[in-house]
C-alpha cells in the first residue's frame, strides 16, 4: 500500500471513530471517545465508545474486550482512536496505553492528543517506547473537540 493510500485509509476510520464517539452517553467527568480496530486488510474487526458498557469503560478498552476471546493476532492490526489512548487510569487498574500493548495491537492513530483535564495521560509516549507504531492526525481535532466542548 502506498503512503497516500495508508493516509486514506487511516483518514476514513479515524473519521469513523469519530462519529462513533458522538453515541458516547455525555460525561462532565470523561472525554466521549469512540474507537476500532482493524486488520491489516482493512476490515473492521470490532468498535467501542467510552461508557458503552458501564459508566467507566474507555472506548479503547471496550473494542478489545470485543476481541479478547477470539484470541485473533493483532500485531498487524491498528487501533482507530478519536483521543489519544489514556496513560493514566483512575477508573481501572490498567490504562489504554497498557491494554493496547498486552492485545499486541502494532499500530495507532488518534486525532487529538489528550488534554491534560483529568489527568497527564502521554499515553503515545509510552505506545512509542514499546515499539508501537503512532500516527496523529491533528487535522481532524477540532472535530474531537467539539464533541467534548462542554467540559470547556
Amino acid at each position: 500500500m502506498t503512503e497516500a493510500e495508508q493516509l486514506a485509509r487511516d483518514r476514513h476510520w479515524l473519521q469513523v471513530a469519530i462519529d462513533l464517539s458522538r453515541r458516547c452517553v455525555p460525561s462532565r467527568t470523561a472525554f466521549s471517545v469512540g474507537a476500532l480496530i482493524v486488520d491489516v486488510n482493512g476490515n473492521l474487526l470490532a468498535d467501542g465508545h467510552s461508557r458503552e458498557t458501564d459508566l467507566l469503560v474507555h472506548a479503547e478498552e471496550s473494542a478489545i474486550a470485543k476481541l479478547e476471546s477470539r484470541g485473533l493476532g493483532l500485531g498487524q492490526a491498528t487501533i482507530y482512536s478519536s483521543l489519544e489512548p489514556c496513560g493514566v487510569r483512575r477508573s481501572r487498574p490498567r490504562a489504554c496505553a497498557d491494554l493496547i500493548l498486552a492485545a499486541g495491537i502494532g499500530r495507532v492513530v488518534f486525532a487529538l492528543r489528550e488534554p491534560t483535564l483529568f489527568a497527564e495521560g502521554r499515553g503515545a509516549e509510552r505506545l512509542m517506547a514499546a515499539g508501537v507504531e503512532v500516527t496523529e492526525l491533528a487535522d481532524l481535532a477540532d472535530q474531537v473537540r467539539a464533541i467534548d466542548a462542554h467540559l470547556g
